[in-house]
């Protein structure tokens, strides 16, 4: 069977062949409906855009173009990620196409078919599907392909990561060593790796104090700071709430500070959180934080890209960049009895 066409595509799609480009191209206009359509149909038969003949095309084959798929570019942590690939990419006279998965592995693949089709020279990814074998025919073609923040599966890559589980450990050891036993926990959505290994982290924390934890008093599925501000009011509602919260993601430390700060308890429960944030530094009292180095993450990913494309070769590897306990205090409130 040859190469898919955009006929193909609108033929399986029932669409014109005008939709299946205006959706390649994300132009406006197409209803939600034939997206869903016409990205069904490119991922079933595999279709790639053949850019190979635009403007974007340089010596030697390549596009001075690296593509970058992120959780949530509007995301503090995603937007670092990013802007330290961008500096490194700049060095290197390269620019960064970059998008936002938002959790959804549909819109994952779409995006990585779409920088394929533009046959960027690398891809960085932060992948929301459980599996990404579908990237194997762009890693033989001789793609280099870096995942950072979560593990990919299905293929074997180089990875940038931080030990999730470990640095969650930390940051409940950090209550707990100030004299808590009752610690909420606020997770996001449970569908993502890190959220699972920090929800462990919590867990191995706990047990190494011989405290079982309160099932009331662990809320997953929270992705949003709103989400996570309903969380803690409800926690607070309970006849025996939490004395002290490690919430797991840095929109959910905003959204609970928010719902303490409304409670007039921030200066009484104590708080911990994954993943520093702009200003936490400046709140009364300061945000204690697990802290990732996400520059640090963004520059070695896309180090390691270039590093491949100039030639050199490794086996794929797991690359572990350390996290940080930072104390300013909000982690450091003592329970009132």
């Amino acid at each position: 069977m040859g190469r898919a066409t955009l006929r193909d595509v609108a033929r399986l799609a029932a669409v014109s062949p005008k939709t299946v480009s205006r959706v390649v191209n994300r132009e406006p206009g197409v209803t939600d409906a034939k997206v869903a359509a016409v990205t069904a149909a490119i991922e079933k038969l595999g279709y790639r855009p053949n850019l190979t003949a635009s403007s974007l095309r340089r010596a030697r084959g390549r596009t001075a173009t690296i593509g970058v798929v992120l959780e949530n570019v509007a995301n503090p942590f995603s937007s670092v990620l990013h802007r330290a690939m961008e500096d490194v990419a700049r060095d290197h006279g390269v620019s960064i196409l970059a998008g936002s998965v938002d959790e959804d592995p549909a819109r994952e693949r779409a995006l990585v078919g779409i920088f394929a089709g533009r046959q960027v020279d690398g891809l960085i990814v932060a992948p929301a599907s459980s599996n990404q074998g579908y990237l194997t025919a762009e890693i033989l073609a001789g793609t280099p392909v870096v995942f950072v923040d979560r593990p990919p599966a299905g293929v074997q890559v180089d990875t940038v990561l931080i030990d999730n589980r470990a640095g969650a450990r930390e940051a409940v050891g950090q209550v707990v060593a100030h004299g808590h036993r009752a610690i909420g926990y606020l997770g996001d959505l449970r569908s993502v790796v890190t959220a699972r290994d920090r929800l462990q982290g919590y867990r191995d924390a706990l047990a190494d104090e011989g405290i079982r934890p309160d099932p009331a008093h662990v809320v997953e599925d929270l992705h949003t700071e709103e989400a996570a501000e309903r969380a803690v009011h409800r926690l607070f509602a309970l006849d025996a709430p939490p004395t002290a919260l490690f919430t797991a993601q840095n929109l959910v430390t905003i959204g609970a500070i928010r719902a303490l700060r409304t409670l007039g308890r921030q200066h009484s429960v104590a708080l911990v959180g994954f993943d520093d944030f702009p200003l936490a530094d400046l709140l009364e009292p300061g945000v204690t934080v697990v802290a990732q180095d996400p520059w640090a993450m963004g520059r070695l990913a896309a180090s390691l890209i270039f590093r491949r494309l100039a030639g050199e070769y490794w086996e794929p590897a797991i690359h572990e960049i350390p996290t940080r306990l930072i104390a300013r205090g909000s982690g450091e409130i003592r329970p009132a009895n």
